[in-house]
């Protein structure tokens, strides 16, 4: 899985921003692999299937009960829940951790392809940083 960290900016060649800018830095990073992988997945899916996934992201706790009940009522024996539920501290919410759940195991059966996105989706983002990495760097040294 991919860590957007320290050591992540310096594959970039971004390790000389200046500390106080990185970790803005990486939350827009993560803003924009957000918002540019949903806009890649949501393509090909219907409007029922975009609002029902949004109910996993908006937390909407009813539906993703109902949605889990209908679809993997033994969710608690499938060794991808029990993997994302260990590795969540023991006093995460119960909710959250069936919304995370729900909407991994959503896009498993709707975009199988999902990982394969991500992948995709994240080295064009990445080529395009390094592409414009003397910009970046120069519009921080100038500030």
């Amino acid at each position: 899985m991919f860590q957007l960290d320290d050591k992540f900016l310096q594959e970039l060649g971004l390790d000389q921003l200046p500390d106080d800018q990185k970790q803005a830095f990486k939350e827009h990073i993560y803003s924009e692999l957000e918002l540019r992988v949903g806009t890649r997945l949501s393509d090909g899916l219907t409007e029922a299937q975009l609002t029902e996934f949004e109910s996993f992201v908006d937390r909407n706790d009813e539906k993703v009960y109902a949605w889990i009940t209908a679809n993997v009522p033994d969710y608690q024996n499938d060794p991808s829940y029990q993997q994302l539920r260990a590795n969540v501290p023991a006093d995460a919410d119960h909710a959250a951790v069936l919304a995370e759940y729900a909407s991994l195991k959503w896009l498993s059966l709707n975009r199988p392809d999902y990982r394969q996105v991500v992948a995709v989706v994240l080295e064009e983002l990445k080529s395009e940083i390094v592409g414009n990495r003397d910009a970046i760097l120069g519009s921080n040294q100038a500030a």
